[in-house]
């Protein structure tokens, strides 16, 4: 690889920002792909492709066989709430892969007792969530049903590019959160990014089936085209 193109990748991946290298199998030739740019190279389908599959590999092309090599940041699980259904999720989402931490001021729920192996934050979100790089390659769970936790926690993940928030309650209980946070400036197409009542419906009922629920929809938002997963 050039330098100048190593020099390009490195400093992508050191923002944790997803990038490709596309090789050409024939002639070695290697260009960079930043994930900005997908949409407008004439490989983007492919690229797009790959880039939600995380995976690298060689693609057969109108221009030819390219090898692609995807460099995508390790996603995080941001959850706020020290709560049962937190006990699944956690672990869950470190079975996929996640980088997961727990966000609870609470100190008689936010326990490494309760979750052994897990980055637990006795904090409240303010003081937490700034240094976690909450960043488009989060997903960000609000669960304690306490509108002094959830609510800033909420605000602070919508002033960011997560690729998933998502909120438990009730459709009743989800209104009156959107009326709330209405009331401190968020907008409607800001409001409009919040998954909830959250998870897939696949008619969860105890905390482990939502978690599971919640995991399934965080995966399809990250895999699935935006376009096919508000379809699903």
């Amino acid at each position: 690889m050039k330098l100048d193109l190593l020099h390009t990748l490195n400093a992508e991946r050191a923002a944790r920002r997803a990038v490709v290298v596309v090789t050409d199998t024939e002639s070695g030739t290697q260009r960079l792909v930043k994930a900005a740019d997908v949409a407008k190279d004439p490989l983007a389908d492919v690229l797009d492709k790959r880039l939600r599959m995380a995976k690298s590999g060689m693609e057969e092309t109108a221009q030819g066989r390219v090898f692609l090599t995807v460099h995508v940041p390790s996603p995080q699980l941001v959850i706020t709430g020290a709560v049962h259904i937190s006990q699944t999720l956690a672990p869950l989402g470190q079975m996929l892969d996640y980088d997961v931490t727990i966000v609870d001021p609470r100190t008689a729920f936010a326990t490494p007792e309760r979750f052994p192996g897990v980055k637990v934050l006795a904090e409240w979100p303010d003081a937490a969530l700034p240094p976690l790089n909450v960043d488009h390659y989060t997903a960000f769970v609000a669960l304690t049903h306490d509108p002094k936790i959830d609510d800033p926690a909420l605000l602070y993940a919508l002033s960011r590019d997560c690729f998933y928030i998502g909120a438990l309650g009730s459709r009743k209980t989800h209104g009156r959160r959107l009326e709330r946070l209405k009331a401190q400036g968020v907008s409607d197409a800001a409001l409009a990014r919040i998954h909830a009542p959250i998870g897939l419906a696949i008619g969860a009922v105890s905390p482990a089936e939502i978690a599971v629920a919640i995991m399934a929809e965080i995966t399809m938002r990250l895999r699935v085209k935006q376009d096919k997963a508000e379809a699903a």
